[in-house]
């Protein structure tokens, strides 16, 4: 028993290594990114801004026009049921490490929603990429990311399948529009919701369709 905790709790290590080590080629990959993309836009027109901010060691934030992306590194390493996602290939079934996953957040906000502090407004996740023993990665997410195959055996964590994901989260933020309420749903307004500046005409985000049927990529937003 105790060779097969050591086991588990070195593989678990090893894994968190690499996941860091992937959250920061991430960043890295965005700054760049951020810079370019900076640099195109403003020769068109200079009141759009591209933003790259750092929070701390295991997050940070992309703002883009009227959207947040942010990137959150999860302090803990998962695993799923046999029939989830990689699990039952051949490549994860070979070695009991790979059923062990770091994993990395992209979520959607209004930029103003965390400007202003609106706590009420939501986020959506846009995507999850999980990161094994190997650095190689499974992602998760909406329509419009670029996904690849369930085998982790030939997805090797690239600048380039980071730079992927990052603009492919982006065109996901900008195509998800805002909504506004119909007038029947405002009509009335609290006290509360002035004195916290609610502003409850804004408009709200309609949601992403997600490419892979899965409730528990909802489910493991805040696990």
């Amino acid at each position: 028993m105790f060779e097969g905790l050591k086991q588990k709790s070195s593989a678990k290590q090893a894994i968190y290594r690499q996941t860091l080590l992937t959250f920061d080629m991430l960043r890295q990959v965005s700054q760049e990114l951020v810079v370019e993309l900076s640099r195109r836009v403003s020769s068109v027109d200079s009141s759009v801004v591209i933003e790259y901010r750092p929070i701390n060691e295991m997050e940070f934030h992309i703002r883009f026009s009227g959207d947040l992306l942010v990137f959150v590194l999860h302090s803990n390493i998962v695993t799923f049921p046999d029939d989830y996602g990689p699990m039952p290939t051949k490549y994860v079934e070979s070695d009991f490490r790979r059923r062990f996953f770091g994993h990395i957040m992209a979520y959607n906000f209004m930029a103003d929603s965390i400007k202003y502090q609106r706590l009420n407004d939501p986020g959506y996740l846009v995507g999850r990429l999980l990161i094994n023993i190997d650095q190689h990665y499974f992602l998760e997410g909406v329509q419009q990311l670029e996904l690849p195959d369930n085998d982790m055996s030939d997805t090797p964590v690239t600048e380039d399948a980071l730079r992927v994901f990052v603009e492919s989260a982006m065109i996901a933020a900008v195509n998800n529009d805002l909504v506004a309420p119909p007038m029947t749903d405002i009509q009335k307004i609290t006290v509360k919701q002035k004195l916290e500046n609610q502003q409850v005409s804004r408009g709200s985000k309609v949601g992403f369709s997600f490419s892979r049927q899965d409730a528990a990529l909802v489910r493991g937003m805040n696990e």
